[in-house]
């Protein structure tokens, strides 16, 4: 009996010791370069913080909402400055497409009709990135920062033959957080990270169309927000 307990003891022990073992750490070199590039590939969804003229229950006018949320992508190239040692700068300017549909409705729920709003947007963040202590091969971190978007796609004309009333103004600046991880492999750094953006300014166009004006005069204003997945390979 006491062998027994002996053997299981000296395992465990063994045990012990091989899981507080350190791994062999991947690509040291990418903390302690000043600066390093890489290309992150994305997916995204666009809504809207919607705020309307009226309450549905007391008007006869239309009462508008996003109901559900759309795929997007997003490329761009990585440029990142090491500022000290748990804290980076970066830049990633690049491409992010998407779309939202904005649902009109009557008093009672009566759907009305939609508008749906196609962005291609040229972008350019500056982010702050805030990362905790390298654990063998992963890192987490903290990132925040702004961003500057234009979107290509946004109309100048409304379009009565493709039943377009609704225009948005074409920039925004966006206040962007979020978090992610770091995974460091034998020849590359592999990082996935979600974050939200949110943007400043009432984006909608105030001037209506001349033919059906409602889309537009239902609404007091338009935020843009975007919530992106991103994998940076740096």
């Amino acid at each position: 009996m006491k062998r027994s307990v002996l053997i299981l003891l000296v395992s465990l022990l063994g045990l012990s010791l091989f899981a507080q073992k350190q791994k062999v750490k991947y690509y040291q070199k990418v903390d302690t370069k000043t600066i390093h590039f890489g290309f992150t590939l994305g997916l995204n969804t666009m809504d809207f913080y919607v705020a309307n003229k009226n309450v549905p229950e007391n008007t006869d006018t239309l009462f508008a909402n996003v109901n559900g949320l759309l795929p997007g992508f997003n490329v761009s190239m990585v440029t990142n400055l090491r500022l000290m040692k748990y804290l980076d700068l970066r830049f990633l300017p690049g491409l992010s497409f998407g779309q939202r549909d904005i649902y009109y409705y009557k008093p009672g729920g009566i759907l009305y009709g939609k508008q749906k709003v196609e962005s291609a947007f040229i972008e350019f963040p500056l982010l702050l990135k805030y990362k905790a202590k390298r654990i063998n091969n992963f890192r987490p971190y903290l990132i925040a920062g702004v961003n500057y978007r234009m979107d290509m796609a946004a109309r100048r004309k409304y379009n009565p033959e493709k039943g377009i009333y609704l225009r948005l103004h074409q920039s925004d600046l966006y206040h962007e957080e979020g978090f992610g991880i770091d995974f460091y492999l034998p020849y590359f750094k592999f990082s996935a990270e979600l974050k939200v953006s949110t943007g400043f300014r009432n984006i909608l166009v105030t001037d209506p169309a001349t033919e059906h004006p409602e889309y537009v005069n239902a609404l007091q204003r338009l935020r843009s927000q975007i919530w992106v997945l991103s994998f940076h390979f740096e």
